[in-house]
């Protein structure tokens, strides 16, 4: 449900900050005070096109903020924001927020992270429903009428058990497509494919193994050079007269007469024995060194051919030796199902023709079924639909084969809807009158109330051209529906307002120099007031009339 509205220079709102209460709320207030900022809001918080021209006057930009408690949203929610790379929701607290300014600038956030308009729209589908004249109605597009007849049948196993029939066709499908090619295509893939894989299989590579390659061929394209360094090395260290350890002997001579003549000296002496055993292990160090260094010529271009192809390898087939293995492994694959080409291609022929059957079979039942549906559900919203003034109107549903058949089935339908006696019944979609669209829309939901997966309901002009005893079915059937969800309505009616569970007025006031519009939740005594104004005035008769409304 929605739980919390702040709306910022938006029109007449300067900055208001809406609590909204669970069930069934109602929304009056005079003709121009704004009655129908909420759902201005909600639309640009639901991805609607922004107008700028919305903008308070004198501002530079507009902010909706909505929260809504998402314990009961039954759309895989959790999974979409995590895949979106959006923040989850804290205390199933969903917090959207949009942005506009003057200059043009658009942002929109989920959970405080920055999202594409796209996103935005995408989960206000699964939050919202407004019927009215408004765009944000699913119940006009046939995929989503095609669900409410399958939730009232109870129908949704055998919907599933279809469309997974489709998918596992489409994938075998998709296998077989990539075996039928022209004899031509399929020796050149062939080929291609036995070169790689030899290729590659030839090379006898290991992940690891590119590091410990560089490194031998460093050492080997240098081994000259290295053996002349560490040779000069050891010829400084003791092959000639002036070396490192001829003169570290004539220094221990003259520090051992030097201790003689002083006794405190014997550190200097015993630091000069420890540096002399210092460079004779490195003299040591330095011989076994040179011995290993190896001029050979055939090794250096052995190691560089092994360099060489390996920088190759990865050329063509990945960016690493590990990539180039499941390269190798992949086209190894690809190459066993095209030498079998005649085998696996009979496997997917049997395949297929079995999943058609199935498919053809599931396919006829569930049609089957949405017929035997169908009756049921026109029935039953055609009486809801003479609760609210349509004595003599026809509500019905019309199903043919579809053209292409989709994961939902093999069926295409049309909610259609005749409004006066002797017309033809139209698709709902065509419907011109908002007053009957609404009217229709709550009609559908009133039978529909325990399926629809949408939590929160708007309505906006459901009492355009009604009165009377069909007003007051309005707005029973509106408490009706918010048994199971979060009702909005906007209403001009005494009889659809008294039965709401919570009562929000709109009043146009001057503060400042300036015209504002605020929205103020009703206690019982205002209500009385905000009834009698709406019956014609504030009379004894009219706040006697409010208050046996309210009871």
């Amino acid at each position: 449900m929605l739980t919390t509205l702040r709306i910022k220079n938006l029109a007449l709102v300067s900055d208001l900050t809406l609590e909204l209460q669970p069930g069934c709320n109602v929304i009056t207030g005079e003709t121009g005070a704004g009655k129908s900022i909420i759902i201005g809001a909600l639309n640009l918080v639901l991805g609607e096109r922004a107008d700028r021209t919305l903008i308070r006057s004198g501002e530079e930009s507009c902010s909706v903020e909505a929260v809504f408690d998402t314990k009961k949203l039954r759309a895989p929610l959790k999974n979409f924001l995590e895949e979106n790379g959006l923040e989850p929701c804290e205390e199933n607290q969903l917090v959207l927020k949009r942005n506009f300014s003057a200059s043009g600038t658009n942002r929109q956030f989920i959970n405080g992270s920055p999202t594409t308009l796209a996103t935005l729209a995408s989960i206000g589908e699964w939050l919202v429903d407004m019927h009215g004249p408004h765009d944000h109605q699913s119940l006009l597009h046939a995929s989503k009428q095609l669900l409410i007849l399958d939730a009232f049948g109870g129908l949704e196993k055998s919907r599933e058990e279809f469309g997974e029939l489709v998918r596992r066709r489409s994938v075998s499908e998709n296998e077989k497509s990539a075996l039928i090619v022209d004899e031509k295509t399929y020796v050149q893939q062939l080929d291609l494919l036995r070169f790689q894989v030899q290729e590659i299989s030839a090379a006898r590579l290991h992940p690891d193994e590119e590091q410990s390659v560089t490194e031998e061929f460093n050492r080997a394209s240098n081994a000259a050079k290295l053996l002349q360094l560490s040779q000069t090395a050891i010829d400084a260290l003791s092959e000639n007269e002036s070396s490192l350890l001829t003169q570290s002997g004539v220094i221990g001579r003259v520090l051992a007469e030097l201790q003689r003549v002083d006794v405190g000296a014997e550190n200097l002496v015993a630091l000069h024995a420890q540096a002399g055993e210092t460079l004779r292990e490195l003299q040591t160090e330095l011989s076994r060194y040179a011995d290993k260094v190896d001029v050979d010529p055939a090794r250096l271009a052995e190691v560089e051919e092994r360099l060489n192809l390996i920088h190759s390898l990865k050329r063509k087939y990945g960016g690493t030796l590990a990539e180039v293995i499941a390269f190798g492994d992949e086209a190894k694959t690809k190459l066993q199902s095209l030498e079998s080409r005649d085998a696996e291609l009979a496997r997917l022929n049997a395949a297929l023709e079995k999943l058609d059957s199935e498919i053809l079979s599931v396919g006829k039942k569930l049609s089957a079924a949405r017929k035997k549906v169908i009756p049921q559900l026109a029935k039953s919203v055609s009486k809801q639909l003479e609760d609210l003034g349509f004595k003599q109107s026809k509500f019905d549903v019309a199903i043919s084969v579809a053209t292409l058949p989709s994961a939902s089935g093999q069926d295409e339908i049309e909610f259609q809807f005749a409004p006066n006696l002797g017309e033809p019944a139209k698709p709902l979609r065509a419907i011109a009158s908002s007053g009957e669209m609404a009217r229709v829309m709550l009609a559908l939901k009133t039978v529909l109330a325990a399926e629809d997966e949408i939590p929160v309901l708007v309505f906006d002009e459901v009492d355009a051209n009604v009165g009377g005893e069909t007003a007051n079915t309005v707005g029973e059937k509106m408490k009706q529906i918010a048994k199971n969800r979060q009702v909005f309505c906007i209403t001009h009616l005494p009889q659809v307002a008294a039965p709401a569970d919570a009562h929000y007025v709109v009043t146009k006031l001057v503060k400042n120099g300036r015209t504002i519009s605020e929205i103020t939740l009703l206690d019982k005594k205002s209500r009385v007031t905000e009834l009698a104004r709406m019956l014609g005035g504030q009379t004894d008769a009219a706040r006697k009339h409010a208050e046996a409304l309210l009871k």
